[in-house]
């Protein structure tokens, strides 16, 4: 029995597994939801807590990036960054407001796990907040066995954020 993912997509309900796919930071869809994920890390942290990639960054040569799609809907997107050959940082982590808690999420980030360990990193690291609107996220890598761990890379201990790790 296949796993079913639930979203409404003009008010009917559809069934089908995200499609993730390397790249789509060309595509208009991505732009508005990295734009949407921007928007929401300055509302809901202060201002110098906030530790986003925009597009250009995402660019990067130490960085691969993927998208969720559910026929032609972008519905979330994910990022690792390469701390060293052998430790990364997820970054940009979304789904989409219509795709959220449809298992999006889960799907990019046990996408991200097992393309690390196919790739040799021994350890994933990320940087999320306090707040109870990153609760969701949190409690998602919690049940993924991200464990709470200090700063790491250029991080600084932060009130607001919270920091956290997988040993792979």
């Amino acid at each position: 029995m296949t796993a079913a993912l639930c979203y409404q997509n003009t008010a009917s309900l559809h069934f089908l597994p995200a499609q993730i796919r390397i790249g789509g930071l060309d595509e208009r869809q991505v732009i508005k939801l990295l734009k949407e994920h921007i928007i929401d890390m300055y509302a809901t942290s202060p201002e110098e807590c906030v530790h986003t990639l925009n597009i250009n960054a995402l660019q990067s040569e130490t960085i691969k990036f993927w998208s969720a799609w559910r026929g032609d809907e972008a519905v979330g997107c994910v990022a690792i960054k390469y701390l060293s050959p052998y430790h990364c940082e997820i970054k940009s982590m979304r789904t989409s407001n219509q795709a959220r808690g449809t298992g999006v999420g889960r799907q990019l980030l046990e996408h991200v796990i097992k393309y690390a360990k196919l790739n040799g990193v021994k350890r994933l690291s990320l940087e999320t907040g306090t707040m109870d609107f990153f609760a969701p996220a949190r409690k998602l890598y919690s049940q993924n066995g991200f464990e709470p761990c200090g700063p790491f890379g250029d991080y600084e201990v932060d009130p607001h954020s919270c920091f956290m790790t997988l040993i792979l």
